[in-house]
């Protein structure tokens, strides 16, 4: 080597060296642990029988038709029932007579036939009106 770049190096005069560092491992991929449970769905009654609902409220969650719908109660597309009316919910449980010849009926109610069946009905039954209404024009 040259003496004046050794005398550069020692008095630091010399251009910076720099060195390049890579990973040594390989970056972090999919571990073979097994994959956290989701969220709850907190599925199920959301009313109690006997409470006051308003026109709209969810009463029940639902994933297969545990529980039907009733009077004044709708029948979501994903099986929830929501109160149609202003009331007071009332749940019972009634006989049902299920159709036999359909399909859907056959496959859950196998091996029923002859028996009773009974399930769980919501219904809403709207508050009484106040009857303050005074008659101004008669047709």
């Amino acid at each position: 080597m040259n003496s004046s770049i050794l005398t550069r190096l020692h008095q630091g005069l010399a251009p910076f060296l720099t060195t390049v560092r890579n990973a040594s491992k390989k970056t972090g991929g999919s571990s073979r642990n097994p994959p956290k449970h989701p969220r709850p769905k907190h599925r199920g009654w959301k009313v109690q029988d006997g409470h006051h609902v308003s026109a709209g409220t969810i009463l029940v969650t639902q994933r297969t038709t545990r529980f039907h719908p009733g009077l004044n109660v709708g029948f979501g597309k994903n099986g929830t029932l929501f109160a149609m009316e202003h009331g007071k919910v009332y749940v019972t449980c009634e006989k049902i007579d299920p159709n036999w010849d359909h399909t859907w009926v056959q496959r859950c109610y196998a091996g029923r036939e002859g028996q009773t069946i009974y399930k769980k009905f919501f219904n809403v039954v709207p508050a009484p009106q106040h009857q303050r209404f005074k008659l101004i024009d008669e047709i």
